[in-house]
């Protein structure tokens, strides 16, 4: 037997819009600098990431527009709800993802925020915006794919 335990992750927050508006292309997990009460807020789940985005400035990433609702029992302690939070990312990465930004015209998108090993992450994609027509093959795509396992459901029922 195997007594080793599988790593624990959580999702606590997904950006469903993200998905809709953009193609998605490469993944980076990245950490987040918290203050004070921001672990406890996320750990409940009071967390929105649907207007948030990420901007790199001085060689140094940071998420915008990420709410973390203030914690009930953080009294004077408590967050500033919509700060600026910094990206904690290799550096390496991070001249990567400036240079795809500037060079290719891709964007940085929040996908998901999860916590790992009882620390806070976020899972990052590089994203191209996609068109109206874009939108509408991959509904058309979505649906059929739908029908199709729903026929094969009914038939090998």
């Amino acid at each position: 037997m195997n007594n080793q335990k599988t790593p624990k992750t959580k999702t606590v927050a997904e950006n469903r819009k993200a998905r809709h508006e953009y193609e998605l292309f490469d993944r980076y997990e990245a950490g987040i600098e918290l203050k004070g009460t921001e672990i406890k807020s996320i750990r409940k789940g009071k967390v929105q990431m649907k207007d948030s985005y990420i901007s790199i400035k001085n060689n140094q990433a940071a998420i915008k527009g990420l709410h973390i609702s203030g914690y009930e029992f953080g009294n004077r302690f408590n967050h500033d709800e919509t700060r600026d939070r910094r990206l904690l990312l290799h550096k390496n990465e991070i001249l990567k993802l400036d240079q795809a930004v500037r060079v290719k015209g891709y964007t940085l998108v929040p996908i998901r925020l999860y916590i790992s090993h009882g620390l806070a992450k976020i899972e990052v994609a590089l994203a191209k915006g996609k068109n109206l027509h874009d939108k509408r093959q991959t509904e058309k795509n979505r649906d059929a794919q739908r029908e199709i396992q729903k026929h094969l459901k009914q038939n090998y029922s």
